[in-house]
Formats: C-alpha cells, structure tokens, sequence
C-alpha cells in the first residue's frame, strides 16, 4: 500500500489497482491491428471512455456484436468475450475476426461448457445483461442467469446445477450464492466452478486491507465499469463512505472536508494515468485549501 502526504490528508493507494493484463493485451493488439489498417471494435474494447477515444484517434469503428455490418473488413472481439455463435455469424458474413477476449474469459467458456456436457442445468452469477455474460450464455441458450438471492428461487428444479460466475464478481458474494443454491435446492447436486478471476480477487483482497486505514474510498474507472462498481459497493458493505468515479471533475469538495485518510483504487479496465489524475487533483485541491486558510487567518 503506497502513501502519498499532501497538506490536509494521506493519500493511501491499494496495492492492487487498476488495469488487468487480459485488458493490456487486448488493446495492445488492437493497436497492433489498427497501425496496420482500419478496424472495427464489436462493443467497447473496455469500459474505460480514455481507451475508447484513443482507439478511434488510430482509427477504430464503432461496431455491435449482435450485427453482421460493419465498415470495415476486420472485426474485434472484445476484451469480455463472445458466444461461438457470433464468432461464426461475423465469419460466415466475410469478416476477419481479430480475437482479444480477455485469457481468464476464455477459462470460463471452457468450464461453462464442461459442465454442459457433465449434464449440469447452466447457472452464471452475474448481470445478465453484461457484455460478458451474453456472451457465455450465447452458446447455452437454456444457461439461468442469478445476481442475488431473490433470482435464486427462480431457478427450475433439476437434479444437477453447475454454476460459474461472470468474471469480475466478488468471489465471497459468488460464494454466498452457490451457498443458498445448496441451501435452497437440498435435492440437486450443486457443481461449482470458481471463474472469479486473479485479479479482480487481488483487487478486492486490496480493497479490504485499504478500507481498515481510509475514512473514505476512491473507486476508480468507467461509469459502466462493473468490477470498479463492485469495488465501491463492497467498500459501503464494509462501512466506508465510497464512491464510484470516473475522473476528478467527478469529486466533490464535501467530500474531503475533515478526513485525514484517502483510499484510492480502480477497476480491472482502469489506465494508470486516470489514478494519477486524481492523485494530482487531490494534492492541488489540498495545497490550496491550506494556502486559502492561511490567507484567510
């Protein structure tokens, strides 16, 4: 855990933050692809509006997985993934796929189909209606999608369930879940495959030890970040004051008033520069608070 003075408060920076390799991957191939010619990216690449505008400086097209039109010859499959059967349709319609789901998506692909052919009824903890999602549940139509205990007494009855979950869930929250499906369902064999992955395990972990020194939390990254959303919410479920931002003009001066701690940390999808932006934000507003009291006094 890093920490930075400034005149009015620490700044305590988590020791697990910000952009994941699976997202660094995927736009540097993306890049690598656009140095070479135009491209369209099926989605966003990641949740983070910074890499959105860059792509499109180099010449990326704004593209919808769910369509079979795009301006240009060359395709992108996001970092979140997609079904088999998107992969095929955007082939079968003449486009060159550049593929860069992320490697720990891949990974639940594979074990969501596993327990398919295991004869498990599919079950994914997740937001259904996350890029990530769609996409695991694209090839097994008849996957049931739950994000908290009230989806869980919707679930049919089937002698066997395999779960997985989207990958940026927190993994107690994944685990209370596969709990009350035990719970709930005492006759079904329950097959859980943890797809939680790495980082947003380390990311959380952080978080944790951050929010026993920070009187209030920084959760860093884009508005339709889910894993920086995540981040915020479990900072409240552990009693600090959080906030989910997306850039400094974000921060509101009330905010800081009287704290003596910062928390700062940021979602998988989040650039290293978005953190530093803050970080400066917060040592100049702090500086020059000081010098308007004394002035003041």
């Amino acid at each position: 855990m890093k920490t930075i003075h400034t005149p009015r408060f620490d700044l305590l920076i988590a020791s697990h933050f910000g952009m994941c390799f699976g997202v660094r991957q995927a736009i540097e191939a993306t890049e690598s692809l656009l140095a070479r010619q135009p491209a369209t990216v099926l989605g966003q690449l990641a949740h983070n509006p910074l890499v959105k505008s860059r792509l499109a400086e180099q010449g990326a097209h704004d593209g919808a997985l769910e369509s079979t039109a795009a301006p240009t010859q060359e395709v992108v499959i996001t970092a979140h993934g997609a079904s088999e059967n998107d992969r095929q349709r955007w082939q079968q319609a003449g486009y060159r796929l550049t593929d860069t789901t992320c490697p720990l998506v891949r990974v639940a692909h594979t074990k969501l189909a596993r327990l398919v052919r295991e004869g498990c009824l599919p079950v994914i903890i997740g937001k259904e209606d996350h890029v990530e999602v769609r996409g695991l549940r694209g090839d097994f139509p008849e996957a049931r999608v739950i994000l908290d205990l009230r989806d869980i007494p919707k679930l049919p009855h089937t002698k066997k369930f395999g779960i997985i979950s989207q990958t940026t869930q927190p993994i107690e929250h994944v685990r209370s879940l596969v709990g009350e499906v035990r719970r709930q369902r005492p006759d079904a064999e329950v097959v859980y495959a943890d797809t939680v992955c790495q980082p947003t395990k380390d990311r959380q972990s952080a978080l944790r030890d951050l929010c026993q020194k920070a009187d209030l939390i920084l959760a860093i990254g884009g508005k339709n970040s889910n894993n920086t959303a995540q981040l915020a919410r479990t900072a409240q479920r552990l009693g600090r004051p959080a906030h989910h931002i997306e850039s400094p003009s974000d921060i509101q001066e009330n905010w800081l008033e009287g704290l003596s701690t910062i928390g700062l940390t940021a979602g998988t999808s989040t650039l290293d520069e978005s953190l530093q932006a803050v970080v400066d934000h917060l040592t100049a507003w702090a500086a020059d608070s000081v010098r308007l009291k004394q002035a003041v006094s």
